[in-house]
């Protein structure tokens, strides 16, 4: 280790020590607000807090891209880059912290400001979701202080060897006061000049004589990058043990083990079986059945609400007779309704995945109204889910006979926690944003003037009902074919309205009609499947759906803004050989 540092090189180390104590400062305040957060109630995460915020705020342009490029991954790609801008300002902050700690504190202030009006401001929020970010804003303050300190931290000096007094040789050069002054650590005074009793030499050391009024610049202590090091693995050992902490405790708040231990109810009135053909089997065509694993989820949650069944409760009001509250154990009492019903949302682009079929279980959300008594006037229910969200449904599409239900269950299984577990709203016929709403806990009957759910402040429609489309699954367009025989297949949905035909067409020829499978129901969507006599060569294929009303798909192309997407599937094809 040397003693001294030219001055360029001591800027340069002490701003990558900035930088460095920057970053292990964020990580620090992300950690115990996690941990804090993972103590009190977990949905109150700083970082989920802030993700949340920036969501509502996003533009739905911006949304609608960030579905479309990301599909599934959208929340990660946003929690991720929350994380890359607060590294990106915490190491800006650190080169400011190890000049001028007090930047720092300002710093890492207005981060605990932006927490605290996110976690305030949101649905549900109470006093103590305050903690986390407060507690974090303090540890990060902390830890700033004691790796500023350590970074500023100079080293020892070496020792210099003694003269032995009975070495031969000239007499020692006594040293100028302004190199002892450097060598002692005290200031020097600027305006100093030797006189020639001081001793001193009237030259450099090791350079050509002074000038008049000349100093020597003084020699720059060396860091102290053992002390820099020391503290800054025991900040970094407090960020990691914070972190999986909170881990640990968050897993501990999962409702994961009452879910699996949850037996579901038979069915009042069971699902009608699947008639013979339903499912063609075709590799590569979408299955009947989406397994759960495999159904799309869009919502706005960044972490997944953990509704404990005994802590559930649903409260319809609003323009009713009789206020209602039901507890899980009694929506279990209640007659249970099983309908195989398809669910699309509105963000599915032409012939995009973000549509599913499965058999539902619940009680009919009708039946909870009537209880209720609605009064009249009323056009619409608001449901709102534990984390805020809210979707608006027109009572209409409940109340007219189709299978509206509370729902518990999902493919035989109680819902998975990121499909609304304890229970959620399915209505079959109309797009998720107004039919879906999942760990639903609130539903106030009222008006579409009076109330406006989340989506339609947002400039989306108010109704809703799911536009009669289909989708081209295979051939996928990706890899070339054999001339010959190739099965064009894929399915066509119009809830509530049930598929009639499927048409196909190839390089703008005449529409040919293609085999549909068998369905038990008008609530779900239907395979179909053309033989094409492929021959060599690029072409386009297209198909379009005509729903049991004679509505036929439209050919005019339309954005999902902002009540759903509008055209024909296509897929180019190349055929080899």
């Amino acid at each position: 280790m040397t003693d001294n540092h030219s001055p360029a090189a001591s800027r340069a180390g002490l701003t990558g020590r900035g930088m460095i104590a920057g970053l292990l400062t964020a990580a620090v305040a992300v950690g115990v607000g996690q941990l804090a957060a993972a103590i009190i109630r977990p949905q109150g995460s700083p970082v989920a807090a802030v993700g949340s915020l920036a969501i509502d705020f996003t533009p739905p342009p911006v949304k609608d891209f960030a579905i479309t490029a990301f599909g599934t991954h959208d929340k990660l790609v946003l929690v991720s880059g929350i994380l890359v801008l607060l590294a990106c300002f915490a190491a800006w902050l650190g080169t400011r912290a190890v000049r001028r700690f007090s930047s720092g504190v300002a710093g890492i202030a207005l981060f605990a400001v932006v927490g605290l009006l996110s976690a305030l401001t949101r649905p549900g929020a109470s006093p103590l979701d305050a903690l986390p970010t407060l507690l974090g804003a303090a540890a990060a303050i902390l830890a700033l202080h004691r790796l500023v300190l350590a970074a500023n931290a100079a080293a020892p000096p070496a020792p210099v060897p003694a003269t032995s007094p009975t070495a031969p040789g000239p007499a020692p050069r006594t040293a100028s006061v302004p190199q002892a002054a450097a060598a002692a650590g005290t200031a020097v005074d600027p305006d100093f000049r030797p006189r020639p009793d001081d001793g001193a030499s009237p030259a450099s050391p090791t350079g050509p004589p002074l000038g008049p009024g000349s100093l020597p610049e003084p020699p720059v202590p060396a860091p102290d990058r053992r002390r820099f090091l020391v503290t800054g693995s025991a900040v970094a050992g407090a960020a990691v043990v914070a972190g999986l902490i909170s881990r640990e405790l968050t897993a501990d708040h999962s409702v994961a083990r009452v879910r699996s231990a949850l037996r579901v109810p038979r069915p009042t009135r069971p699902a009608p079986p699947l008639p013979p053909g339903t499912d063609f089997r075709i590799p590569g065509l979408s299955p009947f059945v989406t397994p759960n694993g495999k159904f799309y989820r869009v919502d706005e949650a960044l972490v997944l609400p953990q509704v404990a069944p005994s802590a559930w409760n649903l409260r319809i009001h609003g323009m009713v007779q009789k206020e209602i509250r039901i507890s899980f154990r009694d929506l279990l009492k209640r007659p249970l309704i099983e309908d195989w019903i398809t669910l699309c949302c509105v963000s599915n682009p032409v012939g995009g995945p973000y549509i599913g079929n499965a058999k539902w279980l619940g009680a009919s959300l009708a039946s909870l109204l009537r209880e209720a008594g609605i009064r009249a006037g009323a056009d619409q229910i608001v449901a709102t889910s534990v984390d805020g969200f809210t979707s608006g449904t027109p009572i209409q599409a409940v109340m007219d006979g189709r299978d509206a239900l509370l729902a518990i269950a999902m493919n035989g299984s109680p819902l998975p926690v990121e499909h609304g577990f304890p229970a959620r709203m399915v209505v079959p016929g109309l797009y998720g944003y107004v039919s879906a709403c999942k760990w639903v806990t609130d539903i106030e009957v009222t008006t579409f003037a009076d109330n406006h759910a989340y989506w339609t402040t947002r400039g989306w429609d108010q109704q809703a009902p799911v536009k009669t489309e289909s989708r081209i699954d295979i051939p996928a367009g990706e890899a070339p074919v054999r001339p010959g025989r190739v099965p064009v297949a894929g399915v066509a949905w119009a809830q509530h309205k049930g598929i009639d035909a499927v048409e196909v067409r190839v390089d703008n020829g005449p529409w040919q009609e293609a085999k549909l499978a068998t369905v038990p129901g008008i609530d779900t969507w239907r395979q179909w499947v053309f033989e094409w006599d492929a021959t060599a060569g690029s072409h386009v294929l297209q198909a379009r759906a005509t729903d049991k009303t004679g509505y036929t798909q439209t050919a005019v192309q339309a954005p999902p803004p902002p009540n759903g997407a509008s055209g024909y599937p296509a897929v180019n094809v190349t055929v080899t050989g």
